[in-house]
């Protein structure tokens, strides 16, 4: 465990300024890309089944990392990581904002992805030991929420507004002043925290079997949808990333310093909670990505509508998941508030699927926008606080580190698939001559229903992998620091 030196109460409210300034950049740069997407896919002449990989090479990098990160923070020290992450983070912004070919931006993604690991993974921890009385852990994990929901909902607004007056350039090149300044106080601000030496071991070959596998599992799924993959090609991909995750496993069984001991799936609870995570967060990328294209490729959106357009959904999830969930779990329990949030997040896919080719945005979307808002909200607090309550006190940590990778893994395969499909199915309607906007519709329509299929497979999990339980006021408050309200 790492360390922390005592601070004053102005240095503690300087390195909670930082520590949330990285928070807000990491917010920030997810919901500004998703709405510039379609304007970077005409500029850097993006496949639809390519395009996905905008987000994905980022949210790979992110999940693979992020077990390697946070043990990184124990060895080394956890100011260390966080400023490697953020430098990290900030170069690749500047990558990205310059490229002119769609791998220079993949790449510019990935380092991204490298960089927002190393300092996510550290940036609880460190509030945490910066505030350790639980009252003012409540405090501050309320700011640390309200961030996260309204950075959310201001990555919208400024990712429209910056693709239509600099273009989707200035989405990246928004990190770099937030970003520099953040170091120079980082580097003045944080408490020293020593580590407990590299010597304890990290597992640098589990990292690389989790990353590259999770990376070429992906990318087996998203070529589907390109008409040069053979069948062949498919199965050989495939083949080999199951060969790697499979010798990840193998290598956390047998590793003295695993990123991942195996002992925490013992846990029914915590393992099929995680799994209603990984489906709440495929689900939710998928519908942030192809509702962003819906509503400019189908509807005629420019990117400024399309980022107001979208705010009923993280305004509502803000604001059930900050003021209301943790009432309902206490009052109800987390398994009942689950079940409805659930439902109410697949019941909002479906109807969205509805929507027609000449819909009305206030007929047609925002009433689903509002209903999966509140299904988010209440859902992915009860499963993280169900995670979180199933582990064993000394698998805390753990725990934490295995549900942010089940988020970003989920999100990563669930937009790989949703994507595919929408653009596979887009291609087939073409060459049935269907009109060019009306295959679009029918793709997206169809890749809604199989984000619908997530949320709903989570609920059979939930129902019936998912015991009822009383989860205790303190885990509640505990757990509440660990929701991601951001990433949808």
């Amino acid at each position: 465990m790492t360390h922390q030196v005592t601070s004053k109460p102005t240095s503690r409210r300087l390195s909670l300024g930082v520590l949330l300034a990285m928070q807000l950049m990491i917010i920030l740069d997810g919901t500004i890309v998703t709405v510039a997407l379609p304007t970077i896919q005409e500029d850097l002449n993006f496949s639809s089944s390519g395009l996905a990989w905008v987000v994905n090479s980022y949210l790979i990098a992110f999940a693979g990392l992020l077990l390697l990160s946070g043990k990184l923070g124990d060895l080394i020290g956890s100011k260390k990581v966080f400023i490697a992450g953020l430098v990290t983070f900030t170069a690749a912004s500047v990558l990205a904002a310059v490229a002119v070919n769609p791998l220079m931006l993949i790449l510019g993604r990935f380092a991204q992805g490298i960089g927002g690991a190393l300092a996510s993974a550290v940036i609880l921890g460190m509030i945490i030991r910066l505030y350790p009385k639980p009252g003012e852990q409540a405090k501050v994990m309320g700011i640390y929420s309200f961030v996260s929901a309204g950075g959310g909902a201001i990555g919208l607004i400024a990712g429209g507004v910056i693709t239509e007056t600099i273009g989707w350039t200035g989405a990246f090149w928004v990190n770099v002043p937030i970003g520099i300044i953040a170091l120079v106080l980082a580097v003045r601000g944080l408490p020293n925290e020593s580590g407990i030496g590299l010597h304890k071991g990290a597992d640098v070959l589990g990292a690389v079997l989790v990353t590259v596998g999770l990376s070429l599992g992906i990318y087996t799924i998203v070529q589907l949808a390109e008409p040069e993959t053979t069948t062949g090609q498919s199965l050989g991909y495939g083949a080999t990333a199951a060969v790697l995750l499979i010798a990840f496993l193998i290598r956390q069984a047998k590793s003295a310093n695993p990123l991942l001991p195996l002992r925490i799936f013992r846990s029914r609870q915590v393992s099929a909670a995680n799994i209603v995570v990984i489906m709440i967060f495929a689900a939710g990328f998928g519908f942030q990505f192809l509702n962003a294209l819906y509503l400019q490729k189908v509807l005629g959106f420019d990117s400024l509508r399309t980022g107001l357009a979208f705010l009923p959904a993280p305004v509502t999830l803000g604001a059930i998941s900050l003021f209301l969930a943790s009432k309902l779990n206490i009052r109800f329990g987390a398994h009942k508030v689950l079940l409805v949030g659930l439902f109410g997040l697949g019941a909002g896919l479906a109807l969205l699927s509805r929507a027609p080719e000449n819909g009305n945005y206030f007929i047609d979307v925002m009433p689903t926008l509002f209903i999966m808002g509140a299904g988010m909200g209440l859902a992915l607090p009860a499963a993280i606080m169900m995670a979180m309550s199933g582990a064993q006190p000394a698998d805390q940590g753990l725990a934490s580190g295995l549900n942010n990778t089940a988020q970003q893994a989920g999100g990563a395969v669930g937009l790989a698939v949703l994507a595919t499909t929408a653009a596979t199915y887009t291609a087939s309607q073409q060459d049935a001559g269907a009109a060019a906007v009306t295959a679009l519709r029918d793709g997206y329509s169809v890749a809604f229903l199989i984000a619908a299929g997530f949320a709903f497979v989570g609920f059979l999990v939930a129902a019936f992998a998912l015991r009822p339980a009383e989860t205790p006021t303190h885990k509640v408050q505990e757990t509440e620091a660990l929701l991601a309200p951001s990433h949808m």
